[in-house]
Parts: structure tokens; sequence; C-alpha cells
């Protein structure tokens, strides 16, 4: 056990620091040929479960992987500065003293905590001193329906608010009307809004359509500046799948290898087991490589996800699993 902590240890020393994508002129030609084999993409995601079975101290390690790259996120109406308070001392302490103590690993931290505009400040305060970014959603979140000038108007004011990281929503219409100048357009105002915070671009792969509108809107918004492509809001009927990741996955591999620009990946609704955290970080791996699994390169839009991987973790040390009373949230 104590190699394969060390070498997730050694996988969360500080990386080099990486330039931020600066995007590049729209290219309509190379847009307009990307395709989407549905059916191709479909086979190759329903091997994935089964292909990547990680087990005892290795599985551990992975786990403890993911819970550093997730948003711990609260975007409900009924939220306090109670919830965000304890959401942030989660995010703080992600595992329980005790598991990490028989684990041997200290300083674990999730990626990020992600809310609403009104309670930035508040996450903000509580995660003081911590290194944790605080990430807003913005641009009308979910729908992205109000008018641009206020959506930009609502990114600025995050930032002051504090906020270093933005996911913003697209405009679905510009990718089922294809008008990918109009999607472009609209991203690039976004990334400028941001400033010196990263932009998460959220494309709401659920309400595209097609694989094709998801390749291409991805690789539209890679080129207008997206610091991260991400699937949902989690307010969609479908949120995140293995057929969109693989999508989404491909078209940051394509857009690296002609620009050699990084760009990050997020996932987002519908993960709440461990064990679909592992499949994902492995698709990772396998089609983006090691860099691709640091939290600035890939993140877990999620909350109870995290509920599951300490619960994994306490049956990893104990041999046996708790009631989900024992790992609340705050």
């Amino acid at each position: 056990m104590a190699e394969t902590i060390t070498q997730l240890k050694t996988s969360q020393l500080p990386q080099l620091h990486l330039p931020r994508n600066p995007g590049i002129a729209l290219d309509l030609d190379w847009a307009l040929s990307v395709q989407a084999n549905t059916s191709a993409i479909e086979r190759r995601a329903k091997t994935l479960p089964g292909r990547r079975s990680v087990k005892k101290d290795f599985q551990a390690a992975w786990l403890l992987k993911a819970l550093t790259c997730i948003d711990l996120t609260t975007l409900s109406g009924d939220d306090t500065a109670g919830r965000v308070r304890r959401l942030c001392a989660k995010a703080r302490q992600p595992v329980r003293a005790d598991i990490l103590d028989a684990l041997g690993v200290s300083g674990i931290t999730t990626g990020a905590v992600c809310v609403y505009h009104d309670m930035i400040e508040t996450a903000v305060e509580a995660l003081e001193g911590t290194g944790i970014p605080v990430a807003a959603v913005s641009t009308g979140f979910p729908a992205g329906l109000s008018p641009l000038h206020l959506r930009i108007q609502e990114i600025e004011e995050s930032v002051k608010s504090g906020a270093r990281e933005i996911d913003i929503v697209i405009s679905r219409r510009h990718v089922l009307s294809q008008n990918w100048q109009a999607l472009y357009d609209e991203m690039r105002a976004f990334r400028d809004a941001c400033g010196d915070a990263h932009v998460k671009a959220i494309l709401a792969t659920g309400e595209l359509g097609s694989l094709r509108n998801v390749a291409r809107a991805s690789l539209i918004c890679m080129m207008a500046g997206a610091d991260f492509i991400k699937t949902s809001t989690g307010k969609e009927s479908v949120n995140a799948t293995l057929p969109v990741s693989l999508t989404m996955i491909r078209a940051i591999r394509d857009y690296f290898e002609a620009t050699g620009h990084h760009v990050g990946y997020k996932p987002a609704g519908g993960i709440s087991k461990a064990k679909d955290a592992v499949t994902y970080l492995a698709l990772m791996k396998d089609e983006l490589g090691n860099r691709w699994l640091q939290p600035d390169l890939f993140r877990f839009g999620a909350s109870s996800l995290l509920n599951d991987i300490e619960r994994q973790l306490e049956h990893h040390v104990t041999g046996a699993y708790s009631a989900s009373y024992r790992h609340p949230m705050g």
C-alpha cells in the first residue's frame, strides 16, 4: 500500500504551469469536416467499464486521485450560507481523518467548490488559505437564454466576487441551427469577460441532438478559448455519458495535436458511484495520457460521488461497508 500511495503523492506534486488555451481563429473548414461514427463510439463506450478493473491498494489510490478532481457542487434553489460553509468544510477534509490515517495520506482536498453567484463570497471566505478555487455557474445557468449583455455582466460580477473559475452555458440554438460563427463569437465574448478566471464551457450535450453536433460544438468552443469543455449543467434529462465523453475527449486530443494547446474536460451530472469515477479516469488515461489526470485538466462535476468514494475507502480500510449516514456532506 505504501508504494501505491507514494505513486499517488508523486502524481499530485505541483505541475509545470500550463499556459491557458488562447484559442485560434475560427476554422469552419476544420469544424465542418468533423464527423462522429455513433455506432463505433457506442461500441467502444460499452467496453470501457469492464476493461479497466483495479482492486485493493490500486483501487484506493485511484479513488483518492478522483477526490482531488471533484468540483464539489451545490446548485439548489434552497442553498443557504450554512449549507455552502458545510460543503466547503467537506472540500477541505473530504475523507474522515481516521480513514486517511489508515491509508497513510494527508492533505487531500477536492479540486474546487462550485456554487451560484450569490454564494461566491461565502465560499471564498470559507476556503481562505486552502488554495481551493471557487467556481461559479454563470450566463443564465442552466438555460442560457438571458440577454447576452446580462450574461456577460454576470460573468464580470462573479469574477469581482472572487470566483477563479466560471462555468458558462452555451446557447444550444446556435448548435442546433448550425450557426457556428455565432457560437464562436459568444464563447469568445465569455472568455474575454472572464479575464484571468478560467472558463468552462457547458455544452448541455443531452440537448444537442447528435454526437456530431457535440464534436463540432466542442471544437468551436476550444477555438474560441475555452479552458475546459463540460458535458452538462446537471439539469438536463441526459447528462454525462461515456459515448459523449469519448466524443469530447477525442475532440480535445485533435485540438491539442493541431495547436499544442491543452484543454480540460469535465463530465457532470449522473456520476455518483466510485466505480464510475475510476472508469472515467481510465478513459482519460487511455485517450489523453497521464497529464490529463491532474485537476487542472480534469474535473468531475458532482456531490454525491464523494460520499460513495469515502464509503469505498472505509471498506478498503476496515473490510466492511458502512451506512451512508456515516459520510455526511457537512
